[in-house]
């Protein structure tokens, strides 16, 4: 069967309306409905997520207190959506130890925004810096040389897994960078990570005989301070509660 083609604009996307006696172009009302669609097909989600949402996501039924603190992160998220953009901070950050759901759930709020019509990228922090790096060679391909850029300016910009990279002079220059532009421009991050912070509840780093930390799994030490700083200044921060593996949850 043909596809339908629209009866306003005839497939063109484009009618003519006239106003004060000059005609003129304008989008047509079926184009809009269409951008939602487009919006999820250029955001770069991972198969795996590409059905993520808030609806979908298991809450533990052997586990009352694990179960009360997601609902709590499922409402959190939902009102920050509600609510955007006219949000005090215009970022989420998802913090908590591996398979708690925290890419499901940030992938489901990025899912919810691009069918309200704003645009985002999905990126792999590893694989984003991996890109920029690459973007260097001359002999790179032209998205590589845009990955940088694309991490600026995009509408919304999600980071799953943000300082999983060992940690270099250059990796903490680039990732201050684009945290800082787009924290100085407004511009919404979402990021997941793995990493602990005080201020989301983790004890804070021991210092070793040594003068050095003694664990290199603090946010602060993956990123630097001042992305750290500019990280909390932006994002409302999600602590994810402890609880059975997400992953293991799924495949029951």
């Amino acid at each position: 069967m043909p596809d339908s083609v629209c009866p306003q604009c005839g497939g063109s996307g484009w009618v003519v309306v006239e106003r004060g006696g000059i005609s003129g172009a304008e989008r047509c009302e079926c184009g809009l409905a269409e951008r939602p669609a487009r919006l999820e097909e250029r955001a770069g989600i991972p198969p795996l997520y590409r059905n993520a949402s808030l609806d979908n996501f298991l809450l533990p039924t052997d586990d009352p207190a694990a179960n009360r603190a997601l609902a709590n992160v499922l409402l959190s998220v939902r009102r920050y959506v509600r609510e955007f953009p006219a949000t005090d901070k215009p970022g989420l950050l998802f913090i908590g130890d591996p398979g708690t759901g925290k890419t499901h759930l940030a992938v489901a709020a990025l899912r919810m925004l691009l069918a309200r019509g704003f645009e985002g990228l999905f990126f792999d922090y590893q694989n984003l810096l991996d890109r920029i790096r690459a973007g260097y060679d001359p002999a790179s391909g032209a998205t590589d040389r845009e990955a940088y850029r694309s991490a600026l300016e995009t509408e919304i910009l999600l980071l799953d897994d943000l300082g999983a990279h060992r940690v270099t002079d250059w990796v903490e220059d680039t990732v201050t960078s684009i945290i800082t532009y787009r924290c100085n421009h407004r511009k919404p991050l979402i990021a997941t990570t793995n990493l602990r912070d005080p201020d989301a509840g983790d004890p804070a780093p021991m210092v070793g005989l040594g003068g050095e930390l003694s664990s290199r799994y603090y946010l602060s030490e993956r990123i630097g301070m001042r992305a750290r700083s500019r990280l909390f200044e932006m994002c409302k921060v999600i602590r994810m509660p402890v609880t059975e593996d997400y992953r293991l949850r799924k495949t029951r």
